[in-house]
């Protein structure tokens, strides 16, 4: 977020997020990561309680079209998201950025370049040296930006030339809408929302 934008909450307005790896390198090339925003992100959905209209995780970054949380805020979501991610790769046992050596899917090739100078391999894993700093929200507040976010959202794979048709990129949620196929993330999940009120004692 640059200095001088401002979020708007407490609309009920939904929202286009965006984030980045750190200098926008493609550490995504991994389907290992890949895997594992999308893991996280079901994980924190659960938790704040937002409902998830759409997402796509592309090599170096994610969009997503999500409602307001329940709890906390949409900076705690995100926040939470990122320092998920970067911990269950320090968890794993690999302590490093390039850990699972993101690669190539098609080709198996190394990708991204070294961080401050120093090589990779020996580069800690970091919320500083994953993620950029902060993240990109526009306000949703009609059919036709939600129906237009979600269209980008979804053929930013093919717009990129990562496949020739939405439906083969299976790190987004077009499949969800194309088949109703259930993916890691439950999508328009409103009951998500609903707050469970006990009747007062007789």
């Amino acid at each position: 977020m640059t200095e001088g934008l401002h979020r708007f909450y407490g609309g009920n307005d939904l929202h286009f997020l965006t984030f980045s790896c750190y200098c926008r390198l493609p550490f995504f090339q991994n389907e290992g990561y890949s895997d594992l925003v999308l893991k996280i992100l079901e994980r924190v959905r659960q938790r704040y309680r937002l409902v998830v209209l759409g997402y796509v995780v592309m090599p170096e970054h994610v969009h997503l079209l999500v409602s307001e949380p329940q709890r906390e805020t949409l900076s705690t979501v995100i926040q939470a998201l990122k320092l998920g991610v970067v911990r269950s790769i320090q968890c794993s046992g690999g302590g490093s950025i390039m850990a699972a050596a993101p690669r190539s899917r098609k080709t198996g090739e190394t990708w991204g370049t070294p961080v401050s100078g120093t090589h990779a391999s020996s580069t800690p894993v970091h919320p500083n040296r994953f993620w950029q700093a902060r993240f990109y929200d526009f306000n949703v507040w009609t059919e036709k930006k939600r129906i237009e976010k979600l269209r980008y959202i979804h053929r930013n794979p093919v717009t990129r030339g990562l496949v020739a048709s939405p439906e083969q990129w299976r790190w987004s949620s077009f499949r969800w809408y194309l088949y109703g196929e259930a993916g890691p993330v439950r999508i328009n999940d409103t009951n998500i929302m609903v707050m469970k009120i006990r009747p007062p004692a007789a």
